[in-house]
């Protein structure tokens, strides 16, 4: 692991040397090490020493040439790569990489990063030779990570230091089962290292005018695939249509209202299966498997890219299925002034029930 950050570092630097343009961007290096936080009983038997690892990041700062930069505090954006061993023979290795956000606070010293990415799982369940690794169904997972550090930089020419909390998140969300899921509470502490000698100076330039705009109206197809906890009953395809009307509140934020109508085809496999396996359940199989939602939630924009979050309430529901209530959060990705592409992940509480991958039009 040492000599993977020695390879990372000088091959970095390397490049750093041997340019004169301003880049405008620096890297850090931490090592973190932590406990398996216990949030599902299902997964105590893989909670087994203290997993470490490392998380080399390159960060693009920003300096105010575009208005959303100021009205974030000038954040960093950029990529991340991680390396986890769980310290669990059954969990294995888990290797990530992530597109992050720096957001900064009390004059720059705190920093809170965001990460969202993919990673892969070395030891993932398998009936026969991993039956016991309930956390991970798949070798490809969703990976997200959590970073709040104090940061001070050009402590010693170039180098900085950083140090404070991380929060790591695996889980398929249930694109196939297993999946409770593993999040890890690590200390990290680590080195940064600019590229530049020195930084431009920050753009000021927008004042705190006031900004609206006409209620808005969204349309959206969102599909992809996932399986029910039990184990082997297969993967199937889900469709979601969703209407919804935004009303844009400042340059940040929206608020939205809507409906979703889900077509999931998991449930109606599920439904057969209980009605058949588990008579005393009452299940008949002729419950119907769509279910209808009204939502409320918000919408955060940053630059092309908005984050979402809803909390839904089935008003169609003739299946009880993890509760009446819903979640969904994730991100839309805007191209132009109309359309957008998004990926979001729904879930009742902290249990997942799907990736989603959608298109809509905002008109």
């Amino acid at each position: 692991m040492r000599q993977l950050v020695t390879y990372f570092l000088c091959f970095s630097f390397g490049i750093v040397f041997s340019q004169e343009k301003q880049t405008k961007s620096y890297f850090d290096a931490n090592y973190f090490s932590g406990n398996i936080a216990l949030h599902n009983n299902d997964i105590l038997h893989l909670i087994d020493g203290h997993p470490e690892g490392f998380i080399l990041s390159w960060n693009k700062k920003t300096f105010g040439e575009k208005d959303w930069e100021q009205r974030y505090g000038y954040p960093d954006w950029g990529a991340s790569f991680a390396y986890q061993d769980l310290k669990n023979d059954v969990l294995g290795t888990n290797y990530s990489v992530y597109a992050h956000y720096n957001f900064y606070f009390l004059k720059r010293h705190i920093i809170l990063r965001i990460g969202q990415g993919l990673a892969y799982t070395t030891n993932p369940y398998d009936k026969v030779e991993n039956h016991k690794n309930v956390a991970f169904g798949s070798s490809i997972l969703s990976a997200t990570y959590l970073m709040l550090n104090y940061k001070k930089e050009r402590i010693f020419d170039r180098f900085g230091i950083q140090a404070g909390f991380s929060l790591l998140h695996y889980s398929n969300a249930n694109v196939k089962a297993p999946n409770t899921s593993v999040n890890t509470i690590a200390f990290n502490v680590g080195l940064t290292y600019n590229l530049d000698e020195a930084d431009p100076e920050y753009i000021k330039t927008i004042t705190k005018e006031k900004f609206t705009e006409p209620v808005k109206y969204n349309f959206v197809f969102r599909t992809g695939v996932n399986e029910s906890d039990v184990i082997g009953s297969g993967q199937y395809p889900f469709y979601i249509l969703s209407a919804y009307a935004d009303k844009r509140l400042s340059h940040k934020s929206a608020v939205h209202f809507g409906t979703d109508v889900f077509f999931s085809m998991f449930l109606k496999e599920l439904i057969y299966y209980k009605s058949v396996s588990f008579p005393e359940e009452n299940v008949s199989g002729d419950e119907d498997y769509k279910r209808v939602g009204i939502f409320a939630g918000h919408e955060l924009f940053i630059n092309k890219l908005s984050v979402i979050t809803q909390f839904g309430y089935y008003v169609y529901y003739p299946y009880d299925f993890e509760g009446r209530t819903y979640l969904r959060i994730g991100a839309k990705r805007y191209f132009g002034e109309k359309w957008f592409a998004a990926l979001t992940l729904k879930s009742h509480g902290a249990k997942a029930e799907a990736v989603e991958f959608g298109v809509g039009i905002r008109l």
